[in-house]
């Protein structure tokens, strides 16, 4: 296969690449043979190469259809139900507090200095201003959200790479693909087709990329791309879906059903007449000569013209208004006027209602945040008011932020190397313990967890009498209080530092107020009020109980806290 230039850059150095190339899980060389690929989720086109086979690409139900399919996605944002439920999920997934701060990078676990802390704080909030998060934060989560895939282009400048990332550039998905390439060689024992190599990069192309795979376009290196998608497959886990794509039956099913509850309510909402004519004995084509004429006869007459204001003769419309006077014949019914009702079941719309709940089911909006015709809504209030559909809600959205929280570690994880601030292994092992904190709009983990509390204090009220008796102290901060190894040490060394505060503040609390008992918080040579020497009452071989009298040591400060 031909050798070509890829557009960016790569992070890595030709010691380090070639080093990295012989890992066998780095999908760039594989040393171990193996005749199945490695099972990606990214919807790459795969395209299989080799000396024995040719060139082939796989193109069943790829590239050939995933443009329409965003394109449709579009679409589908534009109706007002999709457009109503997917902004519920943006302004659910993305919130802002009183300083305007959304997301906030959290590097308590990870073990590493706290210079190279600050420094990765930085390089973080230099990632939110390339994004614009600021401004942008609710249009580039709802792009990610509709599109299921998004990609940023990371500029540098190339003789400074060290200066780090310059500009995050939007690419358009429908213009782009990431493609794989497998290099497979034949066993010469087996003569099966063995994977020996997997190159990867992305392909673009400005006109979009066609229903079938060429190589026109950009061929761009792997690493200068931010390639975060929404994780789902399609059956053939070839294509990535969106996560409207489940509501596409459900959202055609409601268009076509209120369409035809509109033409049916416009043909059946007027009453009809019925003009029976009398035509007698008269031959047939006299008979509809007749009735022709009679039809003529009861045309309007007179009708406004709302566009000019005039009122003029116009026969094109039946009288609404006129009176009728018809003539009877003797034995005969002669001609008669009937009415036909209109349609009786206009106001239902319950078929309507049924296609709305499903195509929110399908979305994972819960229907009780919509327009319905039941009483009441969602209100905050305990959380056994708390419905079901709104605790799912709650974690589908948790998963949404999970998913979309690769753009900054492919991000972040470019800053850090460029910068030198880390390399690529050490970046490994901080992403396994950093954490993104999004702030929340739902309060049901503040009412959940505040909820929880007060049910542990009230048992913890009722087993206190006991504690010593049946129960150790131990046990009932792990069972009752459900703390770990992690809580109890940390909250003993809270209480200790308080303690040791407070002591500092008012060092009389060293003494008897503290609970020691008396005759413990006297010095040498200086009795403690109220006593009659140091020795809290206890005659003394000297006065004020020298050093020569015999007590027992006094009490450490720790035991004095725990007494208190």
């Amino acid at each position: 296969m031909a050798k070509f230039r890829l557009f960016g850059f790569t992070i890595l150095t030709d010691e380090e690449q070639e080093k990295q190339q012989q890992n066998p899980f780095d999908p760039n060389q594989m040393k171990e043979k193996s005749f199945a690929p490695p099972q990606q989720d990214d919807g790459a086109i795969t395209v299989q190469t080799g000396s024995y086979y040719g060139t082939y690409v796989d193109l069943d139900g790829v590239s050939r259809n995933e443009v329409e399919l965003i394109s449709r996605y579009r679409e589908m944002s534009m109706q007002p139900e999709m457009e109503s439920a997917i902004d519920d999920v943006v302004n659910e997934a993305i919130v802002e507090d009183e300083f305007g701060i959304v997301v906030e990078l959290d590097l308590e676990e990870v073990d590493i200095k706290e210079p190279t802390k600050k420094k990765i704080h930085e390089e973080f909030d230099n990632i939110l201003r390339l994004l614009n998060w600021k401004d942008m934060s609710h249009e580039i989560f709802r792009r990610w959200y509709i599109d299921g895939r998004m990609f940023y282009h990371m500029v540098i400048d190339e003789t400074k790479p060290s200066d780090g990332i310059k500009e995050l550039r939007y690419v358009d998905p429908r213009r782009i693909r990431k493609i794989r390439e497998i290099l497979r060689t034949k066993d010469p024992k087996t003569g099966m087709d063995l994977i020996s190599k997997i190159t990867e990069y992305f392909l673009f192309n400005d006109r979009g990329i066609m229903g079938t795979y060429s190589n026109l376009g950009t061929r761009i290196a792997l690493d200068s791309m931010i390639y975060v998608t929404s994780g789902l497959l399609d059956s053939k886990r070839a294509m990535v879906l969106s996560y409207l794509n489940k509501a596409i039956k459900p959202l055609n099913q409601l268009r076509m059903l209120e369409d035809a509850t509109v033409i049916y309510r416009l043909a059946r909402a007027p009453e009809r007449r019925v003009f029976y004519i009398d035509v007698g004995n008269l031959p047939k084509n006299k008979a509809e000569q007749y009735l022709r004429d009679i039809m003529t006869k009861y045309r309007n007459k007179i009708v406004y013209d709302a566009s000019t204001g005039d009122v003029r003769d116009d026969r094109r419309f039946l009288s609404m208004q006129e009176d009728f006077w018809l003539p009877r014949r003797e034995g005969g019914k002669g001609t008669e006027i009937s009415t036909l009702p209109g349609g009786q079941n206009l106001g239902e719309i319950q078929d309507v209602e049924y296609f709305q709940k499903k195509l929110f089911k399908a979305l994972g909006i819960p229907f009780s945040r919509m327009e319905s015709n039941q009483p009441g809504g969602f209100s905050l209030g305990r959380t056994t008011e708390i419905s079901r559909d709104e605790i799912k809600f709650s974690r589908f959205v948790d998963r949404l932020r999970n998913k979309f929280s690769g753009i900054f570690d492919t991000a972040l994880k470019t800053q850090l190397v460029l910068k030198g601030i880390c390399t690529v292994e050490e970046w490994e092992e901080i992403r396994q313990k950093l954490r993104y904190d999004y702030r929340r709009d739902n309060n049901f983990e503040e009412m959940k967890q505040s909820e929880l509390m007060q049910n542990r204090l009230t048992v913890l009220q009722l087993i206190d009498p006991y504690v010593g008796k049946y129960f150790s102290k131990e046990w009932v901060r792990r069972n009752v209080l459900q703390q770990t190894d992690e809580d109890i040490d940390e909250i003993d060394e809270q209480i200790a530092e308080e303690g040791s505060d407070m002591l500092e503040a008012d060092p009389s609390l060293a003494g008897g107020v503290m609970g020691a008992p008396s005759g413990y918080g006297g010095a040498p040579g200086s009795p403690m009020p109220g006593a009659p020497g140091a020795g809290g009452g206890a005659p003394m071989g000297g006065p004020g109980g020298g050093a020569g009298a015999a007590m027992p040591p006094p009490p450490s400060l720790d035991d004095a806290f725990r007494a208190r």
